[in-house]
């Protein structure tokens, strides 16, 4: 008689998808196929004399101290991040490498556990392969979600990726990012070309080839107008001095990693309410944060784990979709053992 299978209580898997930092150059619209370097956007402090405008404790006060605290001015220091009054484009430029072994786990203290997770991906990986996945990353890259804020009212949004190769271009997609449907991943105009970035980016899933991609987006906004890199969590804000930090590489305006990494696996449409919502990133609870909502909530048996132990303990196949997700799952990576 075999042991009852059960989850291992260490278990963990490292992301296949693994962003670099998004960097920030500013420079001129017709310039951008030129050869000549984009000088790199830089963060300025800026201190500004603003108004209360939070909301205040009314009840049981003094009217007079209310009032003193209203009409005090609100000095503050923030850092501000714009381009040139002489450049009209932001250019985001970061890199991708697409990792194979996606479903193989960094570490697994149940042998067991480890063979029947191996026998799952596989099967997978026959009947549906990485296309699907693949083709929703490459939707994303396209479409310029990793922008963020900087998409938001541009006049025009190119997005260049380039498959590195001893550190040459070997093959090169462009895209009209604004032509491409933010909802329905992959649909739209400039859709040319997505199928076979997404094979590239199957392949490199599925390890049998090595992909480095290197994504350059350009950003036609208007010259000398803010731009938005990403902004520092400062727990102690005393010690900043400041009310806002924005990020920066060797001094150069910059995203992290993590919110490129978030924008490209944004590809969750198979959670209840995905019509109205659109995709949401791939989470083990389908948690948003802007949202303050978990979207696959453990009580709706869709979340990551539900999904995960009745496929691999329980023997019951989730449907292709819940398939897709479970994957993805495992391709963002984390630590997922059974462990309290």
């Amino acid at each position: 008689m075999t042991d009852k299978l059960t989850t291992a209580s260490v278990l963990a898997f490292e992301r296949k998808l693994d962003p670099s930092d998004a960097v920030f150059h500013a420079g001129r619209w017709e310039d951008r196929a030129g050869s000549h370097a984009w000088p790199a956007v830089t963060i300025q402090p800026k201190s500004v004399r603003g108004t209360i405008s939070n909301r205040l404790k009314t009840k049981d006060q003094d009217p007079a101290k209310l009032d003193a605290a209203i009409e005090n001015p609100n000095l503050q220091t923030v850092d501000v991040a714009a381009l040139p009054p002489e450049a009209d484009t932001l250019k985001v430029q970061f890199t991708l490498r697409v990792l194979g072994g996606a479903g193989s786990p960094s570490v697994c203290n149940s042998a067991a556990y480890q063979a029947k997770l191996r026998a799952t991906v596989q099967g997978y990986v026959q009947q549906q392969g990485f296309g699907e996945l693949a083709r929703r990353y490459a939707a994303n890259l396209a479409n310029g979600r990793f922008l963020w804020r900087n998409r938001v009212g541009a006049e025009q949004v190119d997005v260049i990726v380039e498959q590195m190769q001893d550190g040459q271009a070997a093959k090169t997609w462009s895209f009209n990012a604004l032509a491409l449907s933010m909802r329905a991943l992959g649909t739209g105009d400039g859709a040319s070309g997505l199928d076979e970035l997404a094979q590239v980016i199957a392949s490199g899933l599925a390890g049998s080839a090595h992909v480095l991609l290197r994504v350059t987006a350009y950003v036609r906004q208007g010259e000398g107008q803010e731009v938005f890199p990403s902004q520092e969590l400062i727990l102690d804000k005393g010690s900043a001095g400041k009310s806002k930090t924005l990020y920066r590489v060797s001094g150069v305006a910059a995203i992290h990693s993590q919110k490129i990494g978030n924008a490209i696996r944004t590809i969750d449409t198979w959670y209840e309410g995905a019509d109205e919502l659109g995709p949401i990133a791939i989470e083990p609870y389908g948690s948003v944060t802007t949202q303050g909502k978990a979207y696959r909530q453990p009580k709706q048996k869709l979340d990551f784990y539900t999904l995960l132990d009745n496929w691999l303990l329980k023997d019951q196949v989730p449907p292709v979709e819940q398939q897709h997700f479970v994957m993805a799952v495992l391709v963002r990576g984390g630590v997922f053992g059974d462990a309290s």
